[in-house]
């Protein structure tokens, strides 16, 4: 389940639980798309609330599309405890210049005042 919110007026958040499957990320895909067609550019937060379980297929969507849209992200904040998220999201900022921060869910505010700022 997605719940989607918005911190500024081209930053978008989508806290996500449940089961994280190819309809769930290209659901999730889909509603970034429909932002950059407001925005040229947006800021985006990612926060992981109690995922029960990834499929491969959704993994792989979620690592290659900030390569693929590198040029429309300002900034992408990953909230997880997972630290193989956080792998991945190194691993994108290594293959494209994306500024994308990893945050644990304790620092979860701190991930909102970093990926509101200007």
């Amino acid at each position: 389940m997605l719940s989607d919110f918005s911190l500024s007026r081209n930053t978008v958040g989508y806290i996500i639980d449940g089961v994280m499957n190819k309809k769930a990320i290209n659901d999730l895909k889909s509603q970034i798309l429909e932002k950059f067609e407001e925005h040229d550019t947006i800021n985006l937060y990612l926060e992981d609330s109690g995922i029960e379980r990834f499929s491969l297929n959704a993994v792989m969507i979620a690592t290659l599309f900030p390569v693929e849209h590198h040029h429309r992200f300002n900034k992408i904040a990953l909230v997880t405890n997972r630290k193989w998220i956080h792998m991945l999201g190194v691993l994108d900022t290594v293959v494209v210049n994306v500024n994308l921060k990893n945050f644990t869910s304790d620092n979860r505010l701190e991930a909102i005042s970093w990926i509101a700022q200007e």
